[in-house]
């Protein structure tokens, strides 16, 4: 792993590992379970960014949905990403054909 990666991932093993100790203690307050949540997904999003940023993949966690979102939510949602998704491809065939 590179260095970056490797910090990211020891990062985002500590933040869930913490989100999970709170979670399962009935006895956490809300305030510090909404921190350790906020500080998950943070340390997600960076471990997600460099592996793409390295890679050149989607995120492993882009899939991954609310379980508050109801089923149309997530369907609108999944394909407004997909139409981005496609939008951005057309863009980089797009510059790729006028630099070529």
């Amino acid at each position: 792993m590179s260095k970056k990666i490797d910090a990211a991932h020891r990062a985002l093993v500590n933040a869930l590992n913490e989100h999970a100790r709170l979670v399962s203690n009935k006895s956490s307050k809300p305030r510090k379970v909404e921190r350790a949540g906020a500080e998950l997904r943070a340390a997600i999003k960076v471990y997600a960014a460099l592996v793409a940023a390295r890679t050149g993949t989607a995120s492993p966690f882009a899939d991954l949905a609310d379980p508050r979102l109801d089923r149309p939510t997530i369907a609108s949602l999944r394909a407004e990403r997909d139409a981005l998704a496609q939008q951005r491809a057309r863009q980089e065939a797009k510059e790729a054909a006028t630099n070529s």
